[in-house]
């Protein structure tokens, strides 16, 4: 398999919140010299921002799982530009009606639609899928902009009861992610292997444990006789992960893999989650970390048509600059992801626009980028 890397490239250019350009300085020289702000990343590593594909989002910038604020703003500081949410089901007395689980939809997309926390953009608004909502109800949601769903949570006897729910979904434009494994909060469901065939979802969550796993065989049904996206997270089983993605790669299927977090949840708030789980997979895998690193962008901008998590020419410029950590013993951010080390993110890019300069979740970076204008008030952290 190719491994993601551009060579000899030094140079992304952004406008208008979109990369117009990549390349070498010496080429480029006129429109750098014509940018409004220039940041120097001093020979480190460029990335496209991580895209946490399972982020427990609520509405603004807390969570009532972990009674945390700003947690949103703090995942910009581990790398994460974007986050998917797998529908609002923290939210405390979340709604079961065909009414209330569209406006819960409908009102988190909005209310996110409109805000940026740290910078980042949240994809919100996933419909908790319950038998209570109807094909029409289904239209409502794709008239709103609703484009995700969640199976797992809704008051369904046996969950292959859903499958209704789960194509009328598909057929109205709607990406179904579908729980995986043993129940994880209080009043829902273990989600089998024989659930998941019925139910035919789009993307398999977290599908080395969520945080039970499925059993090996189940995994194997699934990726064998199934096309969905396979989601590994950070709140799972690890060795589960490490199967998982071997035997993806082993059978051309590295395409399905995705990554997340799978937070906050019982496991907690992490602003590292995602990175943590792209050096973990590198490091006790054997896996170039960059390719790792794919699995959490853009093979999830794939998956659920985002336009972020790519370093090319049209996509939104959601950047990561990263570097090897003081004291690694690797001396660029692929070799520290390598060696199992958390890379050092001295800078954070969402839309074109510097977000974050020195991380206040990672440590620090051996090499940090500058900013010319300076932007003083983002030299935080470390």
């Amino acid at each position: 398999m190719t491994i993601p890397v551009l060579d000899g490239v030094d140079t992304v250019l952004c406008e208008d919140g979109i990369i117009t350009a990549i390349g070498r300085a010496e080429d480029l020289r006129a429109l750098i010299d014509d940018s409004d702000v220039v940041l120097d990343a001093v020979g480190s590593t460029v990335a496209p921002g991580l895209i946490d594909s399972h982020c427990h989002v609520v509405l603004g910038d807390y969570t009532p799982r972990q009674k945390t604020v700003d947690f949103l703003a703090s995942y910009v500081h581990g790398g994460i530009t974007s986050v998917v949410s797998p529908g609002e089901i923290h939210a405390p007395g979340r709604p079961h009606s065909a009414i209330g689980v569209k406006a819960l939809a409908i009102a988190a997309k909005t209310c996110f639609d409109n805000f940026r926390p740290g910078g980042m953009r949240v994809h919100a608004g996933a419909v908790v899928l319950e038998p209570t909502l109807t094909r029409e109800d289904f239209a409502d949601l794709q008239r709103a902009g609703v484009h995700l769903a969640k199976f797992g949570f809704g008051l369904y006897k046996d969950p292959a009861d859903g499958v209704d729910q789960v194509r009328w979904a598909q057929e109205h434009g709607i990406t179904v992610m579908c729980h995986s494994g043993g129940a994880s909060i209080p009043g829902s469901q273990p989600i089998t292997p024989d659930h998941l065939m019925k139910l035919a979802p789009d993307v398999c969550g977290h599908v080395n444990g969520g945080p039970t796993a499925l059993s090996v065989d189940g995994v194997d049904a699934i990726m064998d006789r199934t096309d969905m996206a396979l989601q590994l997270v950070q709140a799972g089983n690890l060795m589960s992960s490490i199967r998982i993605i071997r035997r993806a790669l082993d059978s051309g299927q590295f395409h399905r893999i995705v990554i997340g977090s799978d937070t906050p949840t019982g496991t907690g708030v992490m602003p590292l989650g995602v990175m943590k789980t792209v050096a973990e997979l590198s490091s006790l895998a054997g896996l170039d970390p960059a390719l790792v690193w794919a699995g959490a962008t853009g093979n999830n901008a794939r998956t659920w048509g985002l336009p972020s998590g790519f370093l090319r020419e049209g996509a939104v410029a959601d950047i990561v600059v990263m570097d090897a950590p003081w004291g690694s013993t690797a001396d660029t951010a692929l070799g520290a992801l390598a060696v199992g080390d958390i890379p050092g993110i001295s800078a954070v890019i969402t839309d074109g626009t510097v977000r974050a300069l020195k991380s206040r979740n990672t440590p620090r970076a051996a090499r940090l980028a500058s900013a010319n204008p300076p932007q003083a008030h983002l030299d935080v952290g470390h």
